[in-house]
């Protein structure tokens, strides 16, 4: 899991800027602010089918 920082972008709960890193992790996309820790998720567009109305993707598990 290599972690990037995302430059010019601007933290949502702090509004520091250049502070959020990005990874992917279990094929979902993780965004979170080094200064204060705030997560933001984001599945692939192929799993957001079916992710329901107004749910937050907490994690997608695929069995190998």
């Amino acid at each position: 899991m290599a972690k990037r920082f995302i430059a010019g972008a601007v933290c949502p709960a702090c509004q520091q800027q250049d502070v959020l890193t990005l990874w992917r992790e279990h094929n979902i996309d993780v965004v979170e602010c080094v200064k204060c820790g705030h997560q933001m998720r984001e599945a692939d567009k192929q799993n957001q089918k079916s992710v329901r109305e107004k749910e937050q993707v907490i994690g997608i598990f695929h069995p190998e």
